[in-house]
């Protein structure tokens, strides 16, 4: 890794699209409401293909702390997804408004977990530029 923040940028880019989408659907008709949260399935879906990719071809290199976390955020979501998949299909209203709760206290958990996560990518990002300058001193010092 260089000493560079590129990745951490990226993550606050990532942040503000995912605010300035939310606060926009709010606007939006059902139809293009439907098609935004699909596509922010899809966009899950890919990002977890990539990071189980990514946690693949690092686990050859070194010891991923990061396996044990990735594959109960999987799990999570694994059942998350049967769990809304399974209740989209209830026309009750009681069980729709229990449905509308259910959804906006898995956001917010969800919200919790990604300030953690980026918390914990900051201090990851810092201590490998750290790392990365004592390294280099160290090769400059022989």
């Amino acid at each position: 890794m260089t000493a560079s923040a590129d990745p951490f940028t990226g993550l606050k880019e990532q942040a503000e699209e995912a605010d300035r989408s939310i606060k926009a659907a709010v606007a939006q008709s059902d139809a293009e409401l439907k098609a935004t949260v699909d596509d922010a399935r899809r966009q899950a879906d890919e990002r977890a293909t990539q990071l189980s990719a990514k946690s693949t071809e690092t686990a050859g290199e070194a010891d991923s702390q990061w396996e044990k976390v990735k594959r109960d955020w999987d799990q999570h979501i694994q059942r998350v997804r049967a769990d809304v998949d399974a209740k989209r299909a209830a026309h009750d209203a009681s069980v729709a408004e229990s449905d509308a709760e259910w959804a906006e206290a898995d956001a917010v958990d969800a919200v919790a977990f990604a300030r953690a996560a980026i918390d914990e990518a900051r201090y990851a990002v810092l201590d490998a530029v750290w790392a990365r300058r004592k390294a280099n001193a160290t090769a400059a010092a022989q």
